[in-house]
């Protein structure tokens, strides 16, 4: 027996109203963003597109019933003003049609903006009418391809964030078409429902120049040349640093001069000590109170972002304005960057530095830059100094449960069923349920300077990340382009042979057995590494997931679990390097340091524990937020 339709409400609307009403978000940001003119081209599955441009009033339509004429139309329009105009068309040959005009807006440089409708995924390749396939139907004549899917009311907080991008990327450096695909489901005609919301009457998010002023809201919100960011000195600030081509030195001397923390993940150069540093944030924010009180109004982020979770979704519920530098491409995951810039990530800081001394500013705005200078930071340096305080109260506990007073992993105590919580996984001789943090720790700390780090994803890289000491004197690796586990070991290879340095590599089992091959041949190629091998016998990052919750043990361990068995020396020595497994209770920090000594490429492999390492990790981030919340209301 069928049930009745589900009638739909503000709070649930209709596919249709979904359609209707991401459309209608589209043009209103696109209009925030300059658009003037749109050319439509007739057509049904375009409907929902079609009718949001014909229905705002700061768009000029223009119709035409041939799609090649009017995508030069489009062109002409790009070519006088300067500014893209949109294309719309339906799905199918029509879409075809617009790929000379396409061309010649990329080899001319002219701004445009090519919608072209789509069928729903369940219609193409299955001969249904006026399917083509349109994903990147114009290959690489234009600057952006997106196809965000059919509409979906749980993605609305991404759709302003989707049209900015597409109308920010026909005008950037190098202008020239972007195709946006957006397949669109029958009915296809809804009701519009409440936007989004917008950022005041500006747009979403502002693509800065090299150099130059741009407005916003009516003020000047950023100049690379002189004045930068003047509005925003004297907030609540942090700067979130990333691996962004610029000296740690400098990012530290602007923050100090901001009176604003740093939050630097280890392949930054700012992960290094220093008083504006704030030590395992990922532990530190899992203090309900300190996500609250020290929710910043400003957020520069260098580079792209790091590989807490944590801190991310902190950081983009934060509200803040965003502003991101020195990132490689478009990189705004969270869809909540106000500003892009496209100077160097050393010029903004440069920016703010004189921003915050009223060096080089003009009246107005710069005056007030300067009122601030020597103000120590916001609340006359009272924010700095609750982020140290409380970025020392989670050091002190770290190293307590973690290291002992020289920063060593303390791997030495037993398993005990206070914290094993299930018991263990990776049989006789595993190191202490402190395991994972404290191999990441210890690694960092037995590095001798001048050397490399190169750490795997998964675990290795957020252990580094939550629990080491930072150090300036080594240099920190990691593959988080596609934050994949591939091909570690080889890049590993590479950073020593291509440095000529000591280097090590921290990785988990599963990584070191998906490019074992990468120790062919190694120990002939001259190169000094030690590669330090987390052996829980499994993938001990899904231990962390409602998954091993949700599911019973042997379900989980025949998916997720995935243990292997295999005794990864005996694999290692089979290509001719020293290899072997560290005895219980034996220091980490000293045999990485004893085999960087050596020379040559060794394989240390430490055995943990897959369900302690859980409990432990939450061990130490509950007495870290007990810590935070303690130091918090000491400074309140």
């Amino acid at each position: 027996m069928s049930m009745p339709p589900t009638e739909p409400t503000p709070d649930r609307p209709t596919p249709a109203d979904v359609q209707a009403t991401f459309a209608a978000t589209l043009v209103d940001e696109w209009v925030r963003d300059g658009l003037t003119d749109a050319v439509v081209c007739p057509g049904s599955r375009s409907t929902p597109l079609a009718l949001a441009l014909a229905d705002h009033p700061g768009v000029r339509l223009h119709v035409h019933h041939d799609e090649r004429s009017g995508a030069f139309l489009a062109l002409g329009l790009g070519l006088a003003t300067g500014r893209p105009a949109v294309v719309h068309t339906t799905s199918g040959t029509t879409a075809a049609e617009l790929h000379p005009a396409v061309v010649e807006a990329d080899l001319s440089g002219v701004p445009l903006l090519v919608c072209t409708a789509d069928r729903p995924p369940e219609l193409r390749d299955v001969g249904a009418p006026q399917a083509i396939d349109q994903v990147h139907l114009y290959g690489r004549s234009v600057r952006w391809y997106g196809d965000p899917g059919v509409p979906e009311a749980g993605g609305a907080d991404r759709w302003r964030a989707l049209a900015a991008r597409s109308f920010a990327a026909t005008t950037g450096a190098h202008p020239g078409p972007v195709h946006l695909n957006l397949p669109f489901r029958e009915p296809l005609v809804g009701t519009v429902g409440s936007l989004p919301p917008g950022r005041g009457d500006g747009p979403w998010t502002v693509v800065a120049p090299r150099s130059g002023r741009w407005p916003r809201d009516g003020a000047h919100l950023l100049d690379i040349d002189g004045l930068a960011l003047a509005d925003l000195v004297g907030r609540r600030g942090v700067i979130v640093a990333g691996l962004a081509g610029v000296d740690g030195a400098t990012v530290h001397d602007t923050a100090r001069t901001l009176g604003w923390p740093v939050i630097a993940e280890p392949r930054s150069t700012a992960w290094r000590p220093a008083p504006t540093l704030v030590a395992h944030v990922d532990a530190v924010l899992r203090s309900a109170r300190a996500t609250d009180e020290l929710r910043p109004e400003v957020i520069v982020r260098l580079g792209a972002p790091g590989s807490s979770r944590v801190v991310n979704e902190w950081l983009a519920a934060a509200g803040a304005v965003e502003v991101v530098a020195g990132a490689p491409g478009w990189s705004d995951p969270s869809a909540t960057a106000a500003v892009v810039v496209e100077a160097p990530a050393g010029a903004v800081l440069d920016g703010l530095r004189r921003a915050a001394t009223g060096a080089g500013t003009t009246a107005g705005v710069g005056g007030r830059a300067a009122d601030r200078a020597g103000s120590a930071g916001p609340d006359g340096g009272g924010w700095l100094r609750r982020w140290q305080a409380v970025s020392a109260a989670a050091a002190a506990v770290v190293d307590a449960l973690v290291g002992d007073s020289d920063h060593r992993a303390a791997v030495r105590e037993p398993v005990t069923d206070e914290v094993t919580d299930g018991g263990s996984t990776a049989g006789p001789g595993a190191v202490s349920p402190s395991g994972e943090p404290g191999v990441g720790r210890a690694v960092v700390r037995g590095l001798p300077a001048g050397a490399h780090l190169v750490v795997s994803s998964s675990m290795p890289i957020r252990d580094v990340e939550r629990y080491a000491v930072p150090r300036a004197d080594v240099r920190v690796h990691a593959n988080r382009g596609a934050n994949g586990i591939d091909g570690v070991v080889s890049t590993a290879v590479g950073v020593a042979a291509g440095t000529g340095a000591s280097t090590a590599l921290l990785v988990g089992d599963v990584a070191f057995l998906h490019d074992s091959n990468g120790l062919l041949g190694a120990a002939g190629r001259d190169v000094d590494l030690v590669c330090v091998v987390v052996d829980n016998d499994g993938g001990g990052i899904f231990s962390f997931l409602p998954q091993a919750r949700a599911l019973p043990a042997a379900r989980f361990e025949a998916l997720f679990g995935t243990p292997h068995g295999l005794d990864l020396v005996a694999l290692a020595s089979a290509f001719g390097v020293e290899a072997r497994r560290l005895g219980h209770g034996e220091e980490v920090a000293g045999a990485v340091a004893a085999a960087a000594a050596k020379g040559g490429v060794h394989v240390l492999v430490v055995a943990t524990d897959r369900h302690a390492n859980v409990a432990w990790h939450r061990r130490i981030d509950d007495a870290v937020a007990a810590a935070v919340d303690d130091a918090l209301g000491d400074t309140a």
